[in-house]
């Protein structure tokens, strides 16, 4: 609908749209990116609007979107941070209920660490303030967390909805699109996520 904001989707096909990924015979890898989301419906991964002229406004990646106090943040601002870190391996950012039920999120950042660091409260503060230089308050976690693996699809995208919906109970849809779904256990219920 002209002047809101939705999924970039796609119901038919289209003269240019990707037909496949290089090293993927089977086509398994394209159809986790675009079609994992909407049976039978091409899903681009972006929030997208419909000018009233029949422009398009491009808003970025639908599923890597934080709205904490109502503050839309991109979680690529906060990666680009994190990755400046030599002790990060990598890392995942999702917005997790905050009061549950209350109606606002808070950030929550995973890390994965090189082998053989703990994430102590000095790497935990550097974190922040790295990000907190670079970006906004609005953008610093309310929560610094270490896992062992970070889960990712087979095409190789970190799946930020699966950890969203673990973390908050929910079942994690097309499971057998991950490369690793072991990985979501590091989430799963976990004490330092609940109210204190």
């Amino acid at each position: 609908m002209r002047g809101e904001k939705g999924e970039l989707v796609c119901t038919k096909s289209f003269p240019v749209m990707p037909l496949g990924f290089w090293n993927d015979a089977d086509g398994q890898k394209y159809r986790a990116a675009y079609f994992e989301r909407f049976p039978d419906v091409w899903c681009h991964g972006d929030f997208a609007e419909v000018t009233a002229h029949g422009g398009f406004i491009i808003y970025g990646r639908s599923d890597a979107t934080l709205n904490p106090g109502g503050v839309r943040i991109g979680t690529a601002e906060i990666y680009r941070q994190v990755e400046k870190l030599e002790e990060v391996v990598e890392s995942i950012v999702i917005g997790q209920d905050w009061p549950p039920g209350g109606g606002d999120v808070r950030v929550v950042l995973f890390v994965k660490l090189r082998e053989g660091l703990t994430l102590e409260d000095a790497l935990i503060r550097r974190i922040k303030e790295t990000i907190r230089g670079n970006t906004t308050p609005r953008h610093v976690p309310a929560k610094i967390l270490h896992v062992n693996d970070i889960p990712r699809t087979k095409s190789g995208k970190i799946v930020e909805l699966a950890v969203r919906n673990v973390v908050h109970g929910v079942a994690v849809k097309n499971v057998e699109a991950l490369a690793n779904p072991e990985a979501l256990e590091h989430f799963r219920q976990r004490p330092e996520l609940t109210l204190e």
